[in-house]
């Protein structure tokens, strides 16, 4: 969006920044700009991201190459079934020469964190970021410590079905904001992907794009100022309601999942220099909001959703 539309309320530089890191996003993945534009959404509404495909597609390129983009400190945990909760959130070790237990970070003392293959790990290891992603804080020996404001979660998985892994607790799938799926590129954007690999540094990405960490959190807070008229509460509950009563959905959507999904539209909002979020901006979010949330196969799931998008009446007058 050119920053000559940009509305009062959103600060130039902070779009500026959002464009230089949807260039690098998009370099980074070639030929995705819907999912790269999504995954800037969940960043600017403070949320978590899964991204679930099979091997091979870019989700680890992606989540790198985000974690490089927004400055701060970054950290990376490979998921396998010998990690230890501890190896998450940090532990107490005994101190020989002071005589007292020191606590040793882990890697969720960070501002991004990829959990790569979460769905390799255990259940029990799984657990340890429930609170992390929750309350931006660990217990660990009963003593708290306080996490980043900013504290984001990239997860990676395989399909469940995958040799070696564990379905991901619906407890934990509620507290990501989305779940995206890359899927294969098309065949023009894999051929410059292959010429591409033949010239080594050609694009290379930098490693930060500005001193980004305050300043994300400032498009974060941002955010939340987004006007909600009465009108789009409403139709949000009345989705919800819909989705709660459908006679497929398992899981039906739980208050903190409604109040995800409106600080998504309003990310979207921002990002597209609006002050306030319209019913498109709440459908447009709807299919990743959701899918991650209602107990689904992804088909299914966006039957169900479209479903429910079309037979809830959308409010005549937005202002």
């Amino acid at each position: 969006m050119p920053l000559t539309e940009i509305v009062e309320h959103v600060h130039g530089g902070d779009l500026q920044f959002i464009d230089t890191l949807r260039r690098q996003l998009n370099l980074a993945l070639r030929g995705k700009p819907d999912v790269v534009e999504l995954v800037l959404i969940c960043l600017a509404a403070n949320g978590h991201l899964l991204l679930e495909d099979k091997p091979g597609l870019g989700k680890t390129t992606l989540a790198k190459a985000l974690a490089g983009g927004i400055g701060g400190r970054f950290s990376r945990c490979q998921c396998t079934p010998d990690l230890l909760p501890g190896d998450i959130t940090g532990f107490s070790l005994f101190n020989q020469k002071t005589h007292e237990f020191e606590f040793r970070e882990g890697p969720v003392f960070s501002d991004v964190l990829l959990a790569d293959e979460i769905n390799r790990a255990t259940p029990r290891t799984q657990s340890a970021l429930l609170e992390a992603m929750a309350e931006r804080q660990v217990t660990v020996d009963a003593r708290k410590y306080t996490l980043s404001p900013r504290f984001f979660v990239i997860a990676t998985q395989n399909p469940v079905d995958e040799h070696g892994t564990y379905p991901l607790p619906q407890a934990q799938l509620d507290r990501f904001a989305m779940k995206l799926s890359i899927g294969y590129p098309d065949p023009r954007d894999e051929v410059r992907m292959l010429l591409e690999a033949t010239q080594p540094g050609r694009e290379q990405l930098p490693n930060r794009t500005v001193p980004g960490a305050d300043q994300l959190e400032r498009i974060q807070q941002s955010v939340m100022t987004v006007c909600v008229l009465e009108s789009v509460g409403d139709y949000l509950v009345r989705l919800a309601r819909e989705i709660r009563q459908h006679p497929s959905v398992p899981m039906g959507l739980s208050p903190r999942g409604l109040l995800t999904w409106q600080r998504i539209a309003q990310a979207q909002a921002w990002i597209k220099g609006r002050s306030f979020i319209t019913p498109d901006d709440v459908q447009d979010v709807a299919e990743p909001v959701l899918n991650v949330r209602m107990g689904l196969e992804f088909m299914e799931s966006r039957r169900v959703i479209q479903e429910v998008l079309d037979r809830v009446a959308v409010p005549e007058y937005v202002s």
